[in-house]
């Protein structure tokens, strides 16, 4: 389970997020490209855009549900 106080700091505000438990699968940023990019450099995801249409709110949870390692997380914030 993704731990908020965990998160990356390239998350951008909003409810979803990474934390850093993340292993650089790749399915998130599959999953929605559209929301998940990559830190090149550490080698992990991060939320670079929060969903602002329901296909990409599924897509996003579509990706927290699939992830291996569950570093996705959902605090339920509004997005900012």
């Amino acid at each position: 389970m993704a731990t908020f106080n965990n998160r990356y700091f390239e998350n951008v505000p909003g409810k979803f997020y990474v934390d850093d438990q993340c292993i650089d699968c790749d399915l998130c940023r599959e999953t929605a490209p559209n929301n998940f990019t990559r830190n090149e450099t550490g080698g992990y995801s991060f939320v670079a855009k929060q969903p602002v249409t329901p296909a990409e709110e599924n897509q996003c949870r579509e990706a927290m549900e699939g992830c291996p390692v569950e570093a996705i997380g959902n605090d339920g914030a509004p997005p900012a």
